[in-house]
């Protein structure tokens, strides 16, 4: 099986990893790629928001399955453009990409399929602005509509931080504020079967002890140890297939990866979000113990044949990941500093730990920082305090001038494990 990989972020990177392990994939490419995508996967060029250029290249190089990573090309309409070339696509068309691409749309669906979510009002004058905002009164959540790669969440005591954020977006969905530990849950579904994955955590803060500004994700870790063990039959009883079934009713069927982002609440599960593609940093340490060949699930996803999969294999191991990000990030980042330690890693961690790019090029024979977050190093071990020893021993190998990471990754949630044994 040819497949086509778009994007060229750390997702995209985990993906054509565990593509490449898969002996049913004879030849991997992805377009753009990065710096380490290179070492699994050809590199091409192509304008991954170009859903004919897309269409065009997977036609050429043979590929009988596309996999689209990051939402801006879902919402595109990119996966439309392919399987119109009659290639099978992982991916969301572009009207139920809008699960993502519009936070508004995701309400309604969420409504109509009765998934339980926080209250909120859509916003798109000031008058409305403010009278959301002090009907639900301080932690404010205001959410910006339409995608913003990861930065348009604003959660703040500060009302006039609030209402700045509200009024910078346009269009906005204030909502109230959801208590509890977040979890991620990811299934890969057909339209009508839903396959879940196993669940994570993420960290989206960029400073230790979740502090700092919000970020795309600064490392992640599954399993949860304090999670209900009923959880993923739960959500998939009251989010994922409610969802999937409403959106077929609207004649809208989502096929891909659905993205739950949800709150454990004092009144129970609440989706906080929904995403149409792999969530990065998650989908590192999920990826990491799926042992279920990736090419045959994200093809029977395309095709139409969940139904038919063997139940999904998983390693009872723990995994964490932990990302690295330049000078100055979620600000404006530092890009061009040499990345150094990288076959460091490969020598001294493998195959316990590696490194999945993110933000990175090549000049000439150096790696250089291209972006915010420049990479993430995943682990594996027997539990999560051994997954985090080995994943902050490979971070350490690691030098980049003024780069920044978090430390405290998985560390309470390890040293729960470690009271629970």
């Amino acid at each position: 099986m040819k497949v086509l990989v778009i994007g060229s972020g750390a997702r995209e990177h985990a993906l054509c990893r565990s593509l490449s392990l898969d002996p049913a994939v004879t030849a991997l490419h992805c377009a753009p790629g990065n710096a380490g995508i290179a070492d699994v996967a050809e590199l091409h060029q192509v304008d991954a928001l170009d859903g004919a250029a897309v269409a065009a290249l997977a036609a050429g190089l043979g590929a009988e399955l596309v996999v689209v990573g990051p939402e801006a090309p879902l919402v595109a309409g990119v996966a439309d453009a392919v399987r119109a070339a009659g290639i099978p696509c992982f991916g969301p068309s572009k009207e139920a990409a809008r699960l993502e691409g519009s936070k508004a749309f995701a309400k309604d669906v969420m409504a109509g399929a009765g998934v339980p979510t926080a209250r909120s009002y859509v916003c798109t004058t000031p008058a409305e602005i403010d009278e959301a905002l002090d009907a639900f009164g301080a932690p404010y959540v205001v959410k910006d509509d339409g995608l913003a790669a990861g930065k348009g969440v604003v959660v703040t005591d500060d009302v006039e931080q609030a209402r700045a954020h509200a009024l910078a977006c346009g269009r906005v969905v204030i909502e109230e504020f959801l208590d509890g530990p977040e979890v991620s849950l990811f299934a890969v579904t057909d339209g009508e079967t839903v396959v879940p994955l196993r669940p994570a955590q993420d960290f989206k803060r960029a400073l230790d002890g979740d502090e700092g500004p919000n970020t795309g994700g600064m490392g992640a870790y599954s399993p949860l140890p304090w999670a209900d063990p009923k959880l993923v039959d739960e959500v998939m009883t009251s989010v994922l297939q409610p969802t999937v079934d409403e959106l077929r009713r609207r004649g809208t069927p989502f096929s891909g990866l659905l993205y739950a982002g949800l709150a454990i609440t004092s009144r129970g599960v609440r989706v906080i979000e929904f995403n149409a593609r792999f969530g990065d940093p998650e989908t590192q340490v999920v990826l990491a113990r799926l042992e279920t060949p990736l090419g045959g699930l994200l093809m029977a996803s395309a095709t139409g044949t969940l139904a038919d999969l063997p139940p999904l294999r998983w390693s009872d191991e723990a995994a964490v990941t932990v990302v690295v990000a330049s000078h100055n990030y979620p600000g404006t980042p530092r890009t061009g500093d040499t990345v150094e330690g990288l076959a460091d890693v490969a020598a001294e961690d493998a195959p316990h730990a590696y490194v999945l790019h993110a933000g990175t090029r090549r000049e000439g024979d150096a790696v250089v920082s291209a972006g915010g977050r420049v990479l993430s190093v995943t682990a594996t071990g027997t539990d999560l305090a051994q997954a985090r020893e080995r994943a902050y021993a490979a971070v350490s190998r690691i030098r980049l001038d003024g780069s920044q990471h978090r430390t405290d990754i998985a560390e309470k949630a390890a040293a729960d494990e470690g009271a629970q044994a």
